[in-house]
């Protein structure tokens, strides 16, 4: 039976200067942000817009791990890749309105390949990040068989 909660999950910000700022969560590191460059702010920091997308791509991951945990599926190697589409929507001003994600799953036998494609949808549609979201998630999953060494 799925844990039904509720579960809370605290941060805190504190502004640090021009439009920066640091995220802080008990028992995590800290996490320095800003705004992106084309809204003013600085390069090199990680920005709302980008922990958005990867909120999306981090539940995938982790679903589908679990979901290939459960059905004793054989994973060797996860990664992915995501963009997200901020633009204009009329009436609405900007929005994330698309995020496309690319994961590679590398899975040990050929036979697993479309099994593992099956629980990427799986994972796709139990995503509660993905489900909590007003944006289009598009994924393009990839499954690739990697022979063991005998």
């Amino acid at each position: 039976m799925a844990n039904r909660g509720p579960y809370f999950y605290d941060t805190s910000i504190v502004w640090r200067e021009k439009r920066r700022g640091e995220a802080s969560s008990p028992g995590l590191p800290p996490l320095s942000f800003s705004t992106p460059p084309e809204f003013s702010g600085e390069a090199g920091f990680w920005s709302p817009e980008h922990l958005y997308v990867l909120s999306a791509e981090t539940c995938l991951m982790a679903t589908f791990v679990a979901i290939a945990e459960i059905s004793k599926l054989a994973v060797r190697a996860y990664s992915s890749s995501a963009k997200g589409k901020l633009e204009w929507v009329e009436g609405e001003g900007l929005k994330f309105t698309e995020i496309e994600l690319r994961p590679l799953v590398e899975v040990e036998k050929e036979a697993d390949r479309e099994r593992a494609l099956r629980l990427m949808e799986k994972a796709e549609k139990n995503c509660l990040i993905g489900r909590s979201m007003n944006t289009r998630l598009v994924v393009h999953p990839e499954v690739r068989a990697v022979a063991t060494a005998a």
